[in-house]
């Protein structure tokens, strides 16, 4: 993948237009990916190197038909089943995958559906991930919501029938602090009953503080476990320390979370063994820490701002609802989501045989919900979107169509006493 995707922003200066180039063409001044920087905490945890020597091990090409047959055959999926259920083996068994699958589902979550909406509170963002459109190089209007911004952005989306919701930044400290985010928690735990966190990395105590704050969940995006690879896409700033990511959710545990989400960003890399590595890397954090709630994400690469040309590396339809039907057999219990990168139709499909959980009423920009819905069309209070969604449908629209399906749309399971 070559890492000179966007235009040069005329609003660099030269002198950062320098560096820029120099990060993607000059392996040797960019900083070691598994080198901890000052600040950052440090667990002991051997989850980390069984994921990585796992998928070390993993060579989807030895696994036949019989394999599958087998492991499809099994009451209970092994991690060599699941193995096999990602290999190319696994291709034309995808009908019978998706009922077992099916099966499970219903075993565990009966014919319900979760729903939730994110709310993007800033953009600013101090790394220079290639694929992404809130990099620090884009040139894309920046914005950080005021805590009555955010409280006018939540009021809306409340008014709408939403009892969930997941609050983004992008990744900058000097922009968005904890402190600035635990004030987000507060006002969000005014309106909605869950509270999740899609943010930068933190240590334990500032995920402790942030839960004390009104915060339920957090989700990371590992983006992808193949280091290599990782070294590539992430030229700067602190996400480019892959084992402090990595880690990032046994931290939040640590801090007291009840919940942590798991995600590749399918397209990056091999998915197959990107897949592999996420699953097991929820499924030996449950293990250590059964009362945690746990669930699965399956983003694909969408296009951004100055850069359309981003697509997902042989991640079809087909292969999508093949890793989330191995998900569902390998992890019966876990919440899976699939977001509004995905079309109408295959998210309307795919909750009638694995996942659980779906947002609705999204918009990935900053400042979007009130003018959506209020008809202010002001430019200068919005922020650019991180990426391009397939699903708009508001969640009054999803709630209907979910019930039309048979099936039960759940706002909130759960409360505090």
């Amino acid at each position: 993948m070559d890492n000179r995707f966007f235009i040069d922003s005329e609003k660099l200066s030269p002198a950062a237009l320098k560096k820029k180039h120099r990060l993607e063409t000059d392996p040797s001044c960019r900083k070691d990916p598994m080198a901890y920087l000052p600040g950052m905490e440090k667990i002991e945890s051997n989850i980390k190197d069984r994921v990585l020597s796992a998928v070390a091990e993993y060579d989807p090409s030895i696994y036949t038909a019989k394999d599958v047959r087998a492991a499809l055959e099994h009451r209970r999926c092994t991690t060599e089943d699941f193995k096999a259920l990602l290999s190319p083996a696994a291709a034309p068994f995808l009908e019978e995958m998706a009922a077992k699958a099916k099966l499970e589902t219903e075993k565990h979550f009966g014919n319900t559906v979760y729903l939730f909406t994110p709310l993007y509170i800033a953009n600013y963002c101090e790394n220079y991930c290639v694929y992404c459109g809130f990099n620090c190089y884009n040139d894309i209007r920046r914005l950080k919501l005021s805590a009555e911004q955010i409280e006018a952005e939540m009021k809306v989306i409340a008014a709408s029938g939403m009892e969930e919701i997941l609050l983004l930044t992008g990744e900058s400290r000097g922009k968005s602090g904890v402190e600035y985010i635990g004030e987000a928690c507060k006002l969000a735990r005014k309106y909605f009953r869950s509270v999740g966190l899609e943010i930068y990395p933190l240590n334990s105590d500032e995920y402790r503080y942030l839960h004390e704050c009104g915060a339920d969940y957090v989700t990371v995006f590992q983006e992808t476990y193949d280091i290599e690879k990782y070294e590539t896409l992430h030229l700067a700033g602190h996400k480019r320390v892959w084992p402090y990511r990595f880690d990032a959710q046994e931290r939040a545990l640590k801090g007291g979370m009840r919940g942590v989400a798991f995600s590749a960003l399918f397209g990056l890399s091999d998915f197959r063994k990107d897949a592999l590595a996420t699953a097991l890397h929820a499924s030996l954090l449950q293990k250590k820490y059964p009362a945690a709630e746990i669930s699965l994400s399956c983003p694909r690469l969408r296009p951004i701002i100055n850069n359309e040309s981003i697509r997902p590396l042989d991640v079809g339809e087909r292969e999508l609802c093949r890793i989330l039907c191995a998900y569902r057999l390998f992890l019966p219990f876990a919440q899976i989501t699939v977001s509004s990168r995905e079309s109408a139709a295959f998210r309307d499909g795919i909750i009638k045989i694995a996942a659980t959980k779906v947002s609705a009423g999204v918009s990935t920009g900053i400042g979007d919900h009130e003018s959506k819905y209020e008809g202010k069309e002001n430019e200068n209070e919005k922020g650019d979107e991180q990426f391009e969604i397939s699903d708009s449908r508001s969640l009054k629209t999803m709630y209907e169509e979910i019930e039309k399906e048979g099936l039960q749309p759940v706002l909130n399971d759960y409360l505090y006493v």
